[in-house]
């Protein structure tokens, strides 16, 4: 199975260390940003399978990424990281709790969903935090 792609945006460098390492470990390929305007530059230069919106971002910022996002490549899912499993955000095609498990089961039930393969076949390691 080919390697996942994702796009880590946040504002906080510390966060998404931790992050790239669980992703990577669960066979995901990461790109991190760290900032609005490199995650727009690499939403131009690449090629994603997915973009994650960190919760350190404001909301108005995960809007407008996603809205960029869709404009570069309108089938790229969106997902965003709350702190909150009450929390949605519209603009995102997933809304997740900040749990590494949470994280990792809900991008491998999207990504299922857009390959149309049960989640049970994608790489979603539980008990991984």
């Amino acid at each position: 199975m080919p390697k996942t792609v994702v796009l880590a945006v946040g504002l906080d460098s510390s966060l998404l260390a931790v992050r790239d390492s669980v992703w990577r470990s669960a066979g995901y390929y990461v790109t991190p940003a760290r900032s609005i305007r490199e995650a727009i530059a690499h939403l131009r230069e690449g090629d994603f399978d997915l973009i994650l919106l960190g919760n350190s971002l404001p909301r108005e910022s995960r809007e407008r990424l996603a809205y960029v996002a869709r404009a570069t490549r309108s089938s790229l899912p969106v997902v965003s990281i709350t702190e909150s499993s009450n929390d949605h955000d519209h603009f995102a095609d997933a809304t997740i709790r900040n749990e590494p498990d949470d994280l990792l089961h809900g991008i491998g039930e999207l990504l299922a969903k857009r390959v149309g393969m049960p989640a049970a076949n994608m790489a979603i390691p539980r008990g991984t935090s």
